[in-house]
């Protein structure tokens, strides 16, 4: 039986840039860092809260054929990939925090039908919801079934 998501994939054009801002910047910890044949880089970050689920930073590159990889480089370089979203309890004081280590907002806090959400944007191009949610149903939501 399944029982939890445990690994999600953010694609990274530097891995040891990426492990530096999801750590340094983000407050991660690192969850595995081995290098295996062929130069290939198992690179895993989690939350120290929830060690469970942890982000693979991965290169495109092997197991990926060139095509896919250099689909991948060309998202990252025009900043077009979603990658997760990440929870908070006051957004806005994170936002605050976030611009102060240097961080790049795309959305400032903004209040939504969910709670209150901004849009960061990793060293590597993509984007990261941060929400601070809040309970909702489907009549929040103005434009809902129609």
């Amino acid at each position: 039986m399944i029982t939890n998501v445990s690994l999600a994939t953010v694609w990274v054009t530097d891995q040891n840039a990426a492990k530096a801002f999801y750590i340094d910047t983000l407050g991660f910890e690192e969850g595995t860092d081995v290098t295996l044949g062929d130069g290939y880089r198992w690179l895993t970050v989690c939350h120290p809260d929830h060690p469970e689920m942890q982000l693979t930073l991965m290169k495109p590159g092997p197991p990926l054929d060139e095509e896919a990889a250099e689909l991948f480089r060309r998202m990252l370089a025009k900043g077009s990939m979603h990658a997760v979203g990440l929870a908070t309890d006051d957004c806005r004081k994170t936002h605050e925090e976030l611009v102060a280590k240097g961080v790049e907002f795309i959305q400032d806090p903004a209040d939504r039908p969910y709670g209150v959400e901004a849009i960061i944007r990793d060293n590597s191009g993509n984007w990261l919801v941060l929400v601070e949610p809040k309970p909702f149903t489907g009549a929040d939501f103005p434009h809902a079934g129609s």
